[in-house]
């Protein structure tokens, strides 16, 4: 069974709960670590809190949202260890573990998809990572967290 962790702030309400139905529908064990209403919240604070409950082990990825995924994707991006994209359709999903290892996926709750977000969730988390030339740069990625750019 596939174990995902899973926030949202108060713009992507709406879309995480539907995700984690889907999700559970799909056999996956869910952590979610809120929020569970649209009063405002501070989506910086819900993107570390869930990409450290991340690296404590046993999730084989997370699912970040809010009112656009930009925000989110940017937080994540910045706590090591972070792998996030942000995905439109089938083709990012699949590229964004293809190509990337990326081990957070981002959705807006605002945005309309043309494809449904559980397809481009099925589609990311039954992709294998390619390596070879990928890990290369996979690793010149990680690399940049140890710099002083």
């Amino acid at each position: 069974m596939k174990k995902v962790v899973i926030a949202s702030d108060h713009g992507a309400v709406t879309l995480k709960s539907k995700i984690i139905s889907f999700l559970k529908t799909s056999g996956y064990e869910i952590r979610d670590m809120g929020v569970h209403t649209e009063d405002s919240v501070d989506y910086p604070d819900l993107a570390v809190l869930t990409c450290n409950e991340f690296k404590t082990g046993g999730y084989d990825f997370g699912i970040l949202l809010c009112g656009t995924g930009i925000g989110m994707s940017i937080t994540a991006n910045k706590i090591a260890g972070i792998r996030c994209a942000q995905i439109f359709d089938l083709f990012t999903a699949e590229m964004a573990k293809a190509h990337n290892n990326a081990n957070f996926i981002v959705f807006g709750g605002r945005v309309q998809y043309s494809v449904p977000v559980g397809e481009m969730i099925e589609k990311f988390a039954n992709t294998s990572f390619m390596g070879e030339r990928h890990e290369r740069r996979v690793a010149k990625i990680m690399g940049v967290e140890k710099s002083k750019c």
